[in-house]
């Protein structure tokens, strides 16, 4: 049988939604890092949302062994069936699944396998040692042709090493999720929903322990045609608005974890002629805001 899989939430009660907003708010402020951990204490508070909190929240992606390619690859909800996760190097689930368990067509299949060979590549380029990629093609609802309604999931997974002392583990998650619908004729819409995950926790005598970690989402839509003398076809389509979108969030996290951590870390660490300067002009802002106010 093919996968199915509903990309559009259940409709809720008011006092259910109400709750299930407020959980993931509140998960939203959550640190990757310790986002597991968040997630099990939520599910146990409200045992009832548990479904609806594992369908939206977004966790560290792991890494399995395909023991029949022998490749790592990466599990998510597009592979999973029940406890077992299907590798998309053998098509196969591990560990072994029922024979009712759900896989792509013949032609979704051939996109798949296309497509983890392309973006392996693309993973040794960009990413290099200590990274995983995995392509996973699926059937959307209310979706009755796949050739031109149908699903994809790229995923990426990078440790890295604690090559210095002070790092004591980080990762890297890259999600991206598209939905492909027809338009008309050779082209298509497609609907990218793109996130990133981030942990660095650092540690040493002197620093203490510093975890820097967080997390983006991105969504973008482009119409585009296939062209056979051009070209194009839906995996170059969609793997040309993978890379501009992981140059956008790479350059964004860049300016906001780095850039502005050391900004906010040099404020905190002034020499002392600077210290002083710095409290001078507060006092001369506060003293004409005061002049102001007397007017």
């Amino acid at each position: 049988p093919e996968k199915t899989i509903e990309l559009s939430p259940p409709k809720m009660a008011d006092e259910e939604s109400k709750k299930l907003t407020a959980a993931l708010n509140v998960m939203r402020r959550m640190a990757p890092s310790t986002i597991e951990n968040s997630l099990a204490g939520l599910c146990e508070l409200t045992p009832n949302l548990t479904d609806d909190l594992l369908n939206n929240v977004d966790q560290p992606l792991k890494v399995e062994m395909d023991e029949a390619a022998q490749k790592k690859f990466i599990t998510c909800d597009y592979n999973r069936d029940g406890d077992s996760f299907r590798s998309p190097w053998s098509n196969k689930y591990f560990p072994e699944a029922d024979s009712e368990a759900l896989y792509p067509s013949k032609y979704l299949r051939q996109l798949e396998v296309d497509a983890n060979a392309i973006f392996d590549v693309y993973r040794k380029l960009y990413f290099e040692g200590g990274s995983y990629s995995s392509v996973y093609f699926f059937s959307i609802e209310g979706s009755s042709d796949e050739k031109k309604g149908f699903g994809a999931c790229w995923l990426i997974h990078k440790d890295v090493d604690s090559t210095e002392e002070d790092l004591k583990k980080g990762w890297w998650d890259s999600t991206h999720v598209f939905q492909v619908s027809h338009v008309k004729g050779e082209t298509y819409e497609y609907k990218l929903t793109s996130t990133v995950m981030i942990s660095m926790v650092m540690e040493d005598s002197k620093l203490g322990s510093c975890d820097l970690s967080g997390s983006m989402n991105k969504q973008k839509s482009e119409t585009l045609t296939l062209s056979k003398t051009k070209g194009t076809n839906h995996l170059v389509n969609m793997g040309t608005m993978i890379e501009k979108m992981d140059d956008r969030i790479r350059a964004i996290i860049m300016e906001i974890y780095f850039s502005k951590t050391r900004q906010i870390v040099d404020g905190m660490r002034l020499t002392s002629g600077a210290r002083n300067r710095q409290m001078d002009k507060i006092a001369a802002s506060l003293k004409d805001a005061l002049k102001q106010s007397k007017k």
